[in-house]
């Protein structure tokens, strides 16, 4: 007979206020950005912005286009800077951070330095394609951003998420092998286990498969390692493991594909409009910038809801497949009320919340499909 469940425990008030606070603040955040957005185009700021960018650039096109995201990456983090800072504060005040100002500081440094290097190749190479060839630029641009974005996902793991969190290799051999054996069971081939050292700046928990190919890799937080059973951390991982083996990150990229294939065919009616109607001399005036980045918000706000319903199908899969690989549903249900517990998540939000923000089902959603295949499994004879 398979184990009764622990049954899934009402959020705190802490909880909740933390929760709505984080929405809020999200909510504002993306408010301002869409704001500062339309001022530009409205007021024709971005024209401006545009001159002054040819004149620190000694009038060369690729030089200027650069110091025009400079401006302009530059611009907005002054105008969130505010928001941020408050949203440092609020891990502190609800004691979920260890992080020092000047910690945070420099993350917020390196964080804007990495989107300026990464925010000016993808701007280079997409007015590249709009100058060399206008009429199909939008079909090229696409196939380069797919490749960028598959070329990113293999690097993260050794390039950029070393940049802000330190990994070393797991010591514990036992733990390790547990892992690894997992992970082949699943069908993949890990390259290594990792201790993320989370500690440093987070007291919240968290584990991942990240990388493809020869970048494959399992990263356990060291809040994770320090509080969680061997069981505990294999349940963790179980669920990490049936992404893959349910190819999520395979079906992602797709996705992504069909929706940046619409959205750069949006870009480029959209830009196509604007020129017709005398808002941007040309399609490579790169004042048009805000324009591409309002199309791109607004779409991703329009298919928010879908794609996190798409996720939290996802998440619901990969569930099912850690269940059906654990001995006992036991580690899985006591980690998700730790992980609950210790990132002050929100066990049962409103059902529009959970609708409209959020990529995993809730976690009484998560316990309750635990406990009904739990008692499935108790049904069918052996």
């Amino acid at each position: 007979m398979a184990d009764a469940p622990i049954p899934a425990q009402a959020d705190s008030p802490e909880a909740r206020r933390y929760n709505r606070i984080r929405r809020w603040l999200g909510i504002t955040d993306f408010a301002d950005g869409l704001v500062f957005i339309i001022v530009l185009l409205a007021t024709r700021w971005s024209d401006s912005l545009r001159d002054l960018a040819y004149r620190l650039g000694f009038q060369n096109y690729s030089l200027s286009l650069f110091m025009y995201v400079v401006l302009l990456l530059g611009l907005s983090k002054l105008l969130g800077i505010g928001l941020d800072y408050y949203g440092f504060r609020l891990e502190r005040g609800f004691k979920l951070s260890n992080q020092k100002l000047g910690s945070w500081l420099w993350d917020e440094t390196k964080g804007f330095l990495v989107s300026l290097v990464l925010g000016s190749i993808v701007m280079e190479l997409l007015y590249l394609t709009i100058r060399e060839w206008p009429q199909n630029w939008w079909l090229l641009a696409w196939a380069l951003f797919m490749g960028l974005f598959i070329l990113l996902a293999q690097l993260a793991p050794v390039v950029l998420f070393p940049i802000f969190y330190k990994f070393e290799p797991l010591e514990d051999e036992d733990l390790r092998r547990r892992l690894v054996m997992l992970g082949q069971r699943a069908g993949t081939h890990v390259r290594g286990v990792y201790r993320w050292r989370l500690s440093e700046k987070s007291k919240k928990a968290n584990a991942a498969l990240t990388g493809l190919g020869n970048t494959r890799r399992i990263i356990l937080a060291d809040t994770l390692l320090d509080n969680y059973t061997a069981d505990e951390i294999e349940a963790v991982l179980a669920h990490e493991l049936g992404h893959h083996v349910h190819r999520h990150i395979l079906k992602s990229i797709l996705v992504q594909a069909g929706i940046t294939f619409v959205g750069f065919w949006a870009a480029n009616w959209t830009l196509h409009y604007a020129v017709d109607h005398h808002m941007f001399e040309e399609l490579s005036d790169f004042a048009n910038l805000p324009l591409l980045a309002l199309v791109s918000v607004v779409l991703s706000f329009l298919l928010m809801p879908a794609l996190n319903a798409y996720s939290r199908f996802n998440e619901r899969q990969a569930d099912r497949y850690a269940f059906e690989s654990i001995s006992s549903i036991d580690p899985f249900v006591s980690s998700m009320n730790k992980l609950a517990d210790q990132n002050l998540a929100e066990r049962t939000p409103s059902k529009w919340v959970e609708w409209f923000f959020h990529s995993h089902p809730s976690i009484s959603r998560r316990l309750a499909a635990a406990d009904s295949w739990s008692k499935s499994q108790s049904a069918t004879p052996r």
